[in-house]
């Protein structure tokens, strides 16, 4: 028994002193935690005397940041360079378009130098900028345009020890954009983005390109859904206004080429197709009527289908643009063919009612055989109508009959065969009206020869 409670004596013993270790082990680690806070705290203390300092150096107090530099003096030279970070959208129907860029102004304020041999430069954000001139640029022409502001504002100021000033923001802007679509759709827009002062005039403020042509930079992964981006640069020149002078103003061109590919698809295509539809009814039977309207009102209702929709993507402007020339040459391709249907029907209708009022005149009195008087339904041939040419008025019509029935035999024995041959050829069009069959056989020939000449025209001309 005195054995057991030494052994739980010393288990005991063991526990305290582990816990007492644990204990001054704790308190070592807080004691460092206190002395690294405290470095830490004077450490950021130190920054902010250091950033103080730095801010002291620019001696903004000591000057009235609300005038130009060297106000008084020749105009201040402001250089700009401008990277496209994307170019977001083209709208045809609002004519304008949509781009982001990082605007960059290079100027001189002495009022903003300060000595250092350890900095060749001191950056600060936004906030800095409130306090300073910096440049009135805007976009002239713009409907809207705004400054990044996540996580916040986007814009950078960098000076150096000699005055030199280098200010950066990240805008996107949306300007307005006068495009021709007189070719539509194989056309070339040319866009432009216009910077300028507002409120200082060229004798106050000279804008100008940086690096002249190399001071427009853009990023290789620019791309647009409907254009083919050919090329940007820059000019520049002076701008009058009336009221206040002349101001500098700079240009950023871009020229842009619509993709053909889509419009193919979704429009000439289509349409073609409808023209070539159309023509379908020239081989169908006259007497079906209803197969050849319906086809013709579903190509005609199509077409009308297809101008609509093209039109409504489109802004209405007041003259003709390509498009619609092909589109509409294409609809009067699809009404002929629907007219050359209703002209074959009324002819066909015509020429019917006259062959049924000679049939009921000449049925019972005429001479003529039965399988000769079926000829004159006006599909006889040329060697049907000479066989007839040797009829004479003995053979055909007795004596007893009445005069006005011989109209027959003069009408079908003319003088001679060599005269009537010469009066057919004088009459070509006169037979081609009145045989219905070959108006649809010189439509086929007629209708695509008219639309494929009408295609290389189109073409050679706008592409």
């Amino acid at each position: 028994m005195p054995y057991f409670t030494k052994l739980l004596l010393l288990i005991f013993c063991l526990v305290l002193l582990v816990e007492s270790r644990k204990h001054r082990r704790r308190r070592w680690t807080s004691h460092l935690d206190v002395q690294r806070a405290s470095h830490i705290l004077k450490k950021n203390q130190d920054l902010t005397k250091a950033l103080k300092g730095k801010i002291q150096l620019l001696k903004i107090d000591e000057h009235d940041f609300t005038m130009r530099p060297a106000f008084g003096g020749p105009a201040i030279p402001v250089g700009v360079d401008v990277q496209v970070e994307s170019l977001d959208s083209i709208s045809e129907v609002d004519m304008d378009f949509t781009m982001t860029l990082y605007l960059r102004h290079y100027w001189k304020d002495e009022r903003l130098s300060f000595h250092s041999t350890s900095n060749k430069s001191m950056t600060f954000d936004g906030r800095l900028v409130k306090k300073i001139w910096v440049p009135d640029v805007f976009f002239v022409h713009s409907k809207r345009s705004f400054i990044h502001d996540t996580t916040t504002d986007n814009i950078m100021l960098r000076v150096f020890p000699d005055g030199h000033v280098l200010y950066s923001m990240r805008v996107t802007v949306t300007a307005m954009c006068n495009m021709d679509f007189s070719r539509f759709p194989l056309d070339s827009q040319t866009c432009s983005l216009e910077l300028e002062s507002y409120a200082y005039t060229d004798e106050d403020l000279m804008l100008y390109w940086k690096n002249g042509n190399e001071s427009l930079k853009t990023d290789e992964k620019i791309s647009l859904s409907q254009f083919l981006i050919q090329k940007f640069h820059t000019t520049s020149r002076l701008a009058f206004y009336s009221s206040t002078g002349w101001y500098n103003r700079l240009y950023i061109n871009f020229t842009l080429r619509r993709h053909i590919f889509f419009f193919l698809l979704q429009t000439y295509f289509p349409a073609t197709l409808m023209v070539m539809l159309s023509w379908v009814s020239f081989w169908i039977d006259r007497r079906a009527v209803p197969a050849r309207v319906s086809l013709g009102i579903t190509t005609v209702l199509t077409m009308s289908t297809i101008i609509t929709g093209v039109n409504a993507s489109m802004p209405r402007v007041s003259y003709i643009k390509a498009v619609d020339i092909y589109l509409w040459v294409s609809f009067v391709f699809v009404f002929l063919s629907v007219l050359e249907y209703a002209a074959v029907n009324y002819l066909t209708t015509v020429q019917e009612r006259k062959e049924r009022k000679l049939r009921e005149r000449f049925s019972c009195s005429c001479g003529i055989p039965h399988s000769k008087t079926m000829m004159l339904d006006g599909n006889y041939s040329e060697s049907d109508a000479n066989s007839l040419a040797g009829y004479t008025r003995n053979q055909m019509v007795p004596e007893e009959e009445k005069p006005e029935k011989v109209v027959v035999h003069l009408a079908m024995s003319n003088e001679s065969n060599s005269s009537r041959k010469r009066g057919l050829k004088g009459h070509v069009g006169l037979r081609i009206i009145q045989n219905t069959h070959a108006i649809d056989k010189y439509s086929r020939l007629i209708f695509p020869g008219t639309y494929i000449v009408f295609n290389l025209i189109y073409w050679s001309v706008f592409s």
